[in-house]
């Protein structure tokens, strides 16, 4: 016998995962680690006793709940499972999963559509950021059916709109935790950031690459990853993440050169231990801060805006994440007040995931 646990799997951006709604989880943190490490297979190359897709992208879990805070309409506490190692991490949030959180909740009934668009104004739980998204729902349903075209994504999709607001110092608390836009770790010059998402920012020159590598060429350098490693546990506790992030996905890494398709920035983005193959959301909202920071490592590579709000484009390896950011500069210090950006998702599957009783049990619930 099995335990059967309500869920909707769901692509999200460029990401992918199953959405449950937390009522139908453990309580507890320790259950709800075995449950999700149980669900994505995690702990073998292909996740073969799992959902999970073998990749970080494709071992993410949303957890969805109608929320308590006056103004907003759902929670979303996101996890991300390792698809390698037993460790569920909650720290981060991702913007990608967040892409199908607004879907995901009227599917599950948790938000009323409101016409032919429905806004869905979500707080990510992990991080207290608020996000307004508006989702296509003609005819009383969420339409997945669209024109937009999303880079890293097959085909065309329906539109969902996303808006994010206080993401600045989502985990450090400050933009700069280190109050200076640039530091040195390891002979590295370094722009140690958190906007949406803690990053260390190198430039790919400074490591000898020309920017332009794919993700397999990323990948199969074991040597860089090794040393992006060695600076990365250096780089958290300096961030305030903790004295030991060798087991956190934070903070994740950014190698960045001038763009080259017409773009603000390029970029290769590293989940932190593999090249991500298009752009996390929450990482390009924070690359397009570091682009317009004064005196990062992005400053004489980037092509940035003087004022905000404006367009740009971070181009990655299947090609570009648009970024709508609202930002002010005043002298050496940029104060980033929105981002903005539009993703697509798509209901794959929906029905019930099978948990062996030995993991969570009928007496657990």
């Amino acid at each position: 016998m099995q335990t059967e646990i309500p869920f909707l799997f769901m692509r999200g951006g460029t990401s992918r995962g199953p959405y449950f709604n937390a009522a139908d989880l453990p309580a507890d943190r320790e259950s709800l680690e075995a449950v999700l490490r149980a669900v994505l297979g995690s702990g073998h190359p292909l996740n073969i006793d799992g959902i999970g897709g073998g990749a970080t992208v494709t071992t993410k879990v949303a957890m969805l709940s109608r929320s308590e805070v006056e103004g907003v309409d759902v929670d979303y506490f996101f996890a991300q499972v390792d698809p390698m190692r037993p460790e569920v991490d909650f720290r981060p949030t991702c913007g990608n999963i967040l892409s199908g959180v607004g879907p995901a909740a009227i599917e599950m009934g948790l938000v009323p559509v409101a016409g032919p668009q429905t806004p869905v104004r979500i707080r990510a739980v992990n991080t207290g950021a608020l996000v307004d998204a508006v989702v296509q729902t003609p005819d009383g349903r969420v339409s997945y059916d669209g024109d937009y075209r999303l880079d890293g994504v097959p085909g065309s999709a329906a539109p969902v709109t996303l808006s994010f607001m206080g993401t600045v110092g989502s985990m450090c608390g400050a933009m700069l935790p280190t109050g200076r836009a640039r530091d040195v770790i390891d002979g590295v010059e370094v722009t140690l950031i958190d906007v949406a998402m803690p990053m260390m920012i190198l430039r790919a020159a400074d490591l000898g690459l020309r920017g332009d590598e794919t993700r397999e060429e990323i990948d199969e350098n074991k040597a860089l990853l090794e040393r992006l490693e060695a600076i990365r546990c250096k780089a958290g506790p300096m961030m305030g993440l903790g004295a030991d992030v060798s087991g956190s996905v934070t903070p994740k890494v950014g190698l960045i050169s001038a763009p080259a398709a017409g773009g603000s920035l390029r970029a290769r983005y590293l989940t932190p231990w593999a090249c991500h193959p298009s752009m996390a959301v929450t990482g390009g909202q924070c690359l397009a801060a570091c682009a317009v920071l004064p005196g990062s490592v992005a400053e004489g590579l980037a092509i940035a805006p003087a004022t905000g709000p404006a367009a740009m484009q971070i181009e990655h390896p299947s090609g570009a994440l648009d970024v709508l950011l609202d930002f002010a500069v005043t002298g050496e210090r940029v104060e980033i007040r929105a981002a903005g950006l539009t993703r697509t998702a798509r209901l794959l599957a929906r029905g019930v995931v099978m948990v062996p009783r030995r993991v969570w049990g009928p007496d657990q619930r």
